[in-house]
């Protein structure tokens, strides 16, 4: 995972993952570490893409979860844990099911006026980040993890 070099604000945001096929057909769930320059967002919201889409500022994985109905996976949890020099530094954990729109309907803001031949990975947002004086160091491990799904975890580097 990249943290950017000009930003002093950097966080993860772990999600959980909708994976949507070419006829726009919710298939399989996986996770996602979405990061965010929060100072480079905060300055003005015509920033959003710099701040979340740069070389190294998405990870999925590690696998696809199929079969499970949206009633089984409101059960799961999402957690992320961040480790610096051995440490644990933070911690936290929520419930998918805070997630307040049904999966069809984001896959449906999803697809609206968009195709995708390939499908598409929609990351549904996050519930646990770091508190505002938390940012993300060079060498820092994030684990993403997802209760059904299992651990997606990744170096961080300034990039």
């Amino acid at each position: 995972m990249g943290i950017r070099e000009d930003s002093k604000w950097n966080v993860p945001e772990p999600e959980l993952t909708l994976v949507v096929n070419s006829r726009k057909e919710l298939v399989g769930y996986t996770i996602g570490n979405d990061m965010s320059s929060r100072d480079i967002e905060g300055e003005n919201l015509l920033y959003l893409p710099q701040a979340k889409i740069y070389d190294r500022s998405c990870a999925v994985g590690p696998w696809l979860v199929m079969g499970a109905n949206e009633g089984e996976v409101r059960e799961w949890t999402i957690g992320v844990e961040i480790e610096r020099a051995g440490k644990n530094i933070f911690e936290s954990e929520t419930s998918i099911n805070n997630i307040k729109r049904t999966f069809g309907e984001l896959v449906d803001y999803l697809c609206r006026s968009q195709t995708f031949p390939q499908g598409a990975m929609l990351l549904t947002g996050t519930g646990v980040v770091p508190e505002d004086d938390f940012t993300l160091s060079s060498n820092d491990i994030i684990r993403v993890t997802i209760s059904g799904i299992g651990s997606l975890e990744n170096p961080v580097a300034v990039v």
